[in-house]
């Protein structure tokens, strides 16, 4: 609003505003319909009351709704708005001297203290009459009569004082000056915020990722998008709801690696997927052996009637095949010999893959092209794009292309495939991905776990960076999993599957504990990269009922889905680490508690914040162990556990509070 040059400089300060990233260089992010508490230190000198508002809207252009803010203790205030469907949103404070609160607040202590009002009743027909002034001018010709009506009532001296006191504090001169305040002198935030609204799945997944080419019925045979369909229904019956394919693409000839990353391929080798390109099409394209674009579009239409959506991988690199080298040399790195620069990350070589050149001088152009191949997938009804290396491409050219595809499609979710260091992973969930995958492949001590899920579940971190929890990915064996003991991929589900709204498996080697690795390395060996494999989905080795019922407890429990950030619980053994989520209402709590040894069983007493929790400590309360059906009555904070690795290397608790009714007999919430 512009400031008429007969007033004075604004008397309020509005600092410490949160959510707000960087200063509002970036937009905080939400899904659908999620609430957006807002909170800021707003003050000015002396001891007059302050008004604030927050104003809130979904889209530059639009009206402003405003939302009154309640002050708490310190100077602070808060409110809280909702946000609509998915696409932009933006919210700013406004603050001013409450001339009539302060007014008001001052008469009742002279009132209280017997001290004669007169004059200050005087004034306060004043303030009344220009309200009344503010409301005809607002059309509110209702309020302005009245407020008129009562400001010649506070200034008739032939009324006692004190009645006119008691007018001057009621309820209901004051509500109707809050709805037409001096806001002449108001203090405005100075910048506009923004809220990313994103779609459900951008907060909350079941991701199961697989290699179309090896879902033929036949040991050694080039699985086919139809073959595909069959797998699809083994996925969506352990409760999976995306399903995360690596490249579908045409895979180039030229160096193509053979097994276990070796520099020559065999014959019959199918090579890398991330190798894309090949004289049979580009980007843009599905490899022939895989099957046609129409098959395809009805392997997407398959997954979406059994509640699956289809997730690709966008890697934005060519083999030396692809149709880019020929038609656009000018989008790739050459070296002094004129010869293109394959992709290197030492001591590992990449000679089937050219980087592609961000910076050339026909960069507007080779960025189009790839924003266009993104709006090409979405048009056979993709949504979700996993996204291959993006820590090695430009931060702009991500702003801008997610920026361009959401203006568009604000339903589109992106999910950043980035193990790089902490403040690259972190600027590319404010550049916009919707999701990041996390060092939680190798978080395996307790205090590990519980001090980087401290960072991540909570403020500021939480407002822009969503983890996406791997157990491990076709890249990467951890450690942790190369005993291939069946305890240590539970152990590692669970925590994935509970720590955060989002969790995905490479499978189905997980759920097979395939833990054969590239000796002293954390990599599978003969990689499903680099060759077509044959799985028994059917061994009673297995952990298909176990990932099912992981992610049933997640549909049946808000707080692993919709909650906020994990709040970790101490516990006397640090082989055993505990901690709860909370839905967003507050009326589901989840604990969970896990034997970090896969080796051993351990046992020791964990202390819950019951107060916290709803839970009175003095009464008792049934936990339910949804993985294993045990139901136990605990009493007070402090309560023992035992997990043995071979039957249960995992807890996780509903909490159900005993109530005493009316009638005298107890039951639980």
């Amino acid at each position: 609003m512009r400031r008429s040059r007969a007033l004075p400089p604004p008397r309020v300060v509005i600092e410490g505003v949160s959510p707000e990233v960087d200063g509002g260089r970036f937009p905080v992010k939400r899904v659908a319909g999620e609430a957006v508490r807002v909170e800021a230190s707003i003050f000015t000198e002396g001891h007059d009351r302050i008004s604030a508002v927050l104003r809130h809207r979904r889209g530059e252009g639009e009206d402003w709704t405003e939302v009154a803010m309640q002050e708490r203790p310190n100077d602070r205030f808060e409110a809280v708005f909702r946000v609509g469907p998915p696409g932009g949103h933006e919210y700013t404070l406004e603050a001013w001297v409450d001339r009539f609160g302060s007014w008001a607040g001052g008469l009742a202590k002279k009132v209280q203290a017997g001290v004669d009002v007169s004059s200050e009743l005087i004034e306060g027909s004043e303030l009344v009459a220009a309200a009344s002034r503010r409301a005809d001018e607002a059309g509110a010709h209702s309020d302005s009569t009245w407020l008129a009506a009562r400001a010649q009532e506070l200034g008739d001296d032939a009324k006692e004082a004190p009645a006119r006191a008691l007018l001057a504090l009621g309820p209901e001169l004051l509500a109707a000056m809050a709805r037409h305040p001096d806001r002449g002198e108001s203090a405005a935030l100075g910048r506009v915020l923004r809220v990313q609204v994103e779609s459900e799945r951008a907060r909350t997944g079941a991701w199961y990722e697989f290699f179309p080419r090896s879902c033929a019925p036949k040991p050694g045979a080039h699985g086919t998008f139809r073959d595909c369909e069959a797998r699809l229904e083994y996925v969506a019956g352990m409760g999976f709801d995306v399903v995360y394919l690596p490249p579908i693409h045409p895979i180039g000839r030229s160096h193509r690696k053979g097994r276990n990353n070796a520099t020559t391929a065999g014959e019959g080798d199918p090579g890398s997927p991330w190798a894309i390109g090949s004289d049979e099409g580009g980007h843009k394209a599905v490899d022939p052996r895989l099957g046609s674009l129409a098959d395809f579009d009805r392997l997407v239409a398959r997954a979406r009637a059994l509640g699956i959506e289809i997730a690709l991988d966008l890697a934005f690199q060519c083999s030396p095949d692809h149709p880019y080298v020929e038609k656009h040399p000018e989008w790739f790195r050459r070296r002094p010999d004129g010869s293109i620069q394959y992709a290197e990350n030492p001591p590992k070589k990449y000679q089937d893959i050219y980087p592609l050149d961000f910076e050339g001088p026909r960069w507007r152009e080779l960025w189009d092209e790839l924003a266009s191949v993104v709006f090409f997938w979405i048009e056979h009804g993709i949504t979700i794009f996993r996204v291959d290396n993006p820590h090695t491409k430009p931060f702009a050219f991500w702003e801008w292309m997610i920026r361009e595809v959401r203006a568009r499609h604000p339903e589109v979710v992106f999910l950043s495939e980035a193990f790089t260091r902490p403040s690259i992973m972190k600027y590319l969930a404010k550049a916009g991905f919707s999701q990041s995958y996390t060092y939680f492949t190798w978080r395996n001590t307790s205090q590990e776990i519980a001090t980087y899920f401290q960072e991540l579940g909570h403020p500021p971190v939480s407002e822009y960076m969503r983890g996406n929890l791997f157990t491990n990915t076709p890249d990467i064996l951890p450690e942790f999993l190369q005993t291939g003991r069946r305890s240590a991929y539970q152990i590692r589900a669970t925590l994935a599957a509970t720590l955060s709204s989002s969790w995905g498996v490479y499978g189905p080697v997980f759920e097979l504990c395939v833990s054969e690795s590239l000796p002293g390395k954390e990599e599978y060996l003969d990689s499903e990269k680099y060759e077509i494999r044959s799985w028994n989905l059917d061994d009673p080795w297995s952990l298909q009922g176990y990932l099912r019922r992981l992610n049933q407890i997640r549909s049946e429990n808000p707080a692993l889905t919709e909650g906020g950030g994990a709040e970790f619980y101490p516990a006397d053994n640090r082989e055993i680490v505990a901690y709860g989520r909370r839905s967003a209402d507050g009326e589901d709590t989840v604990v969970v508690v896990v034997n970090l040894d896969p080796y051993h069983p351990h046992s020791g007493w964990i202390t819950l914040p019951l107060g916290e929790l709803g839970i009175d400590p003095e009464r008792p309360f049934q936990v339910h162990d949804l993985l294993g059906g045990a139901r136990f009555l605990w009493h007070g904070p402090r309560n023992f556990v035992s997990l043995d690795p071979e039957s249960a290397p995992a807890h996780v608790f509903r909490l159900r509070r005993r109530v005493r009714t009316e009638h005298d007999f107890d039951y639980f919430l």
